[in-house]
């Protein structure tokens, strides 16, 4: 050139004399530019046009027509363990990992050319979805240069969205449930410190005994709380022995509220073979067990507590003849928080932790305990303990 263009004049500024250009092709389209700059003023030699130009045709094979990472002759998208999908700009899918095909349930060649059967949110934008299965989606979508598609990132949250719900299950239930006996207590405490010089013996002694009747229920429920978060540290290590299940029963019974002792129907053999287990835990246990058949029964029917022993465990049952479960309700009676009917057609309190604590106790004792109906009515609930005469494996 005659007279220099501005760029040269500021490429010649810059100590660079020599530009070496090469293509850059994507398959068989034109995609980019690849140059090389040089200071010395001489032609370039063939062995630089040669390795500049075989930079140029790598460059290539690492992305697709569509300027998708490549690897491994497929899209980078198809290995990575993240579910990624990547959509045209009319949201039809072009690439699908495995990792989206395990989450959505649909596999890439039916996917291809397809609509994305989930909503695609707008780029930078994050939305949750509901998969028909009761999964969570967490969704993000970012744009691909030049308008030509996104690329939409899907999380499977459903573990964390469980956890969420529980916790804000968990405050509700919490709050619920503590308010009545607080302000029982504090009805009771205040009369008795208001009124103690005008109430009478008989008055103040049975004032006195609901509160330690409403403090016994609050520390109840407090444990029940305590044991159902997180993983079990609320409970503390067992150190399992041998103990007379007869006698702990007859003192557990000795432990319950009145209103509820009065209901006890004991059906205790005179001996029974020692339970290899924790003894302090059978108190909350048959606790726990009455207070549910109490619950579910009318006021005026007994609750029979009886045990029985067979040639690898000792047990106990604990029967009422109220209304009893229903088949389907037996294992489900055992989760955190479950509760037969909703919260606004229950006759009665509580949290849904009482059978779930038991169950947690008795297992972490090698033991088990399950619910069935009662053939005349009602339900039974067993728990059953390793005997504490036979070794490892005797059972």
């Amino acid at each position: 050139m005659d007279q220099p263009s501005d760029l040269s004049r500021q490429l010649a500024g810059r100590g660079i004399s020599r530009i070496l250009g090469v293509r850059v092709r994507l398959s068989t389209d034109l995609a980019a530019g690849l140059f090389a700059c040089f200071a010395e003023d001489r032609d370039v030699d063939p062995d630089r046009y040669a390795a500049l130009a075989r930079l140029a045709a790598d460059t290539g094979q690492l992305y697709d027509r569509q300027g998708l990472p490549v690897y491994a002759a497929e899209p980078a998208v198809t290995t990575l363990a993240d579910a990624i999908a990547v959509v045209d700009a009319d949201g039809g899918v072009r690439s699908w990992n495995a990792a989206a095909a395990a989450v959505i349930g649909r596999g890439a060649t039916i996917a291809a050319g397809r609509p994305l059967p989930i909503p695609l949110p707008r780029p930078g934008q994050v939305v949750e979805h509901r998969l028909p299965d009761g999964r969570r989606l967490q969704i993000l979508a970012t744009e691909l240069p030049q308008g030509e598609g996104r690329v939409v990132t899907l999380r499977d949250i459903s573990e964390a969205y469980r956890r969420e719900q529980a916790r804000e299950l968990f405050v509700a239930v919490t709050s619920h449930e503590l308010r009545t006996p607080v302000t029982v207590i504090k009805g009771y405490a205040d009369t008795l410190v208001d009124h103690w010089d005008d109430l009478a013996e008989p008055d103040r002694r049975d004032a006195a005994e609901r509160l330690r009747q409403r403090a016994g229920e609050l520390a109840r429920l407090v444990e029940r709380l305590l044991s159902a978060v997180g993983d079990g540290s609320g409970l503390s290590t067992v150190m399992p022995l041998p103990f007379d299940l007869t006698e702990a029963l007859r003192a557990a019974v000795d432990d319950l509220p009145a209103d509820s002792r009065r209901r006890i129907r004991l059906e205790l053999p005179t001996a029974l073979p020692k339970a290899l287990g924790e003894r302090a835990s059978l108190a909350t246990v048959l606790g726990e067990l009455v207070t549910n058949a109490v619950k579910h029964s009318s006021p005026d029917s007994p609750v029979t507590v009886s045990g029985m022993g067979d040639v690898g465990t000792v047990g106990f049952q604990v029967a009422d003849e109220g209304s009893g479960i229903k088949p389907e309700h037996v294992e489900r009676a055992f989760e955190r928080f479950w509760q037969a009917q909703p919260g606004n057609q229950r006759p009665y309190g509580g949290v849904g932790l009482g059978l779930y604590l038991v169950r947690r106790i008795i297992e972490r004792q090698k033991g088990w305990v399950f619910l069935r109906p009662r053939e005349h009515g009602g339900t039974v609930a067993e728990v059953r303990l390793p005997r504490a005469d036979l070794g490892p494996g005797g059972a």
